[in-house]
């Protein structure tokens, strides 16, 4: 399936009304330090969408980034991890999140067991979420994958690493715990410092201390994109019903609720039923126009009912359409 599909032309194929698009030079080109300061390099602001209506109110908004993340297993399927969605199911979600943006960079999450085997099958699984519309790819893990994202990279697709939590390694952390503390924080410098080495163009910081995201940032030439790890990160990401005030439950540390649209979704939903059951919608605004002829008119129209009951001496409804 095409996932441009529905997508406006125009906006496609480079007219002069066109939305420019963000791209891998650009994003990697944001980095604080390079530019020295941050009117020069505007922080990157992610945020996690898994349909169309959602990414085109996040592309609307001037996102510059929008992740299709294996937490959709989460927010989506209402599973307890990121384990259990597929690769498929990724691709899905890749080709609705990339009708609805015309500006912001897509990237597709890899799904747990989609690329750990090997490189071959690394590179096959990032070049299926690519086709079906992902501009980048992003995967867990840093020296153990390193190799991986090198040869993804290799073949031509542009790869985000993420280290810190990797939520596809829950189980052995022993549940989504901060990472980073004590010698676990040499592990995560030379996690980022491999996947700055095999190509990845950004890299994303899950729950670390904000004193070690910043020493990560600083040495590296690639932006850092930080969730849950500080203000000194070259960007940062969020999931999108967390930021907008839609989940319930739990609620990160990290989350800034940016809008409360959870409560006004149930307010709106009980004023719809309340309505439907008192009959007051929908009113004549939201109804068509009537028929001319009168609804005593169209009875006499109706087809005759055999006295004798026998259903079948009548024209079917259908029929009468033909």
């Amino acid at each position: 399936m095409d996932p441009t599909q529905g997508r406006d032309p125009k906006l496609m194929y480079g007219s002069q009304s066109a939305t420019k698009k963000v791209t891998v030079p650009e994003l990697r080109a944001r980095k604080s330090t390079l530019l020295g300061s941050p009117e020069l390099a505007p922080k990157i602001a992610m945020v996690t969408a898994y349909d169309y209506t959602m990414a085109r109110l996040a592309d609307e908004a001037g996102m510059d980034m929008v992740l299709v993340g294996d937490s959709l297993a989460m927010v989506v399927q209402g599973l307890n991890t990121t384990i259990p969605v597929t690769l498929d199911e990724m691709a899905y979600h890749c080709r609705v999140v990339a009708r609805g943006l015309t500006r912001a960079h897509l990237v597709g999450d890899l799904s747990f067991m989609s690329y750990q085997v090997s490189s071959a099958q690394a590179v096959e699984s990032a070049g299926k979420l690519m086709k079906d519309g992902a501009e980048s790819i992003k995967l867990e893990g840093g020296q153990e994958i390193a190799e991986h994202a090198y040869r993804i990279v290799r073949v031509g697709i542009p790869v985000v690493g993420h280290i810190g939590l990797t939520p596809q390694s829950v189980h052995a952390f022993g549940g989504f715990k901060v990472q980073g503390r004590g010698e676990g924080a040499d592990k995560i410098m030379a996690d980022a410092i491999a996947l700055e080495q095999a190509g990845a163009f950004a890299i994303v910081l899950e729950a670390i201390p904000p004193d070690l995201a910043a020493d990560i940032t600083s040495m590296l030439t690639v932006p850092t994109i930080g969730i849950g790890a500080g203000a000194h990160c070259d960007g940062q990401v969020l999931v999108c019903s967390d930021l907008l005030g839609l989940s319930r439950g739990h609620q990160p540390k990290f989350a800034k609720r940016f809008a409360n649209l959870g409560d006004a979704a149930v307010n709106a939903f009980s004023a719809y039923v309340q309505e439907v059951r008192a009959g007051t919608f929908p009113a004549a605004a939201h109804a068509y126009k009537a028929n001319a002829q009168s609804a005593a008119a169209q009875s006499e129209r109706r087809p005759p009912i055999s006295a004798s009951g026998d259903e079948l001496d009548a024209p079917l409804a259908l029929d009468r359409w033909h």
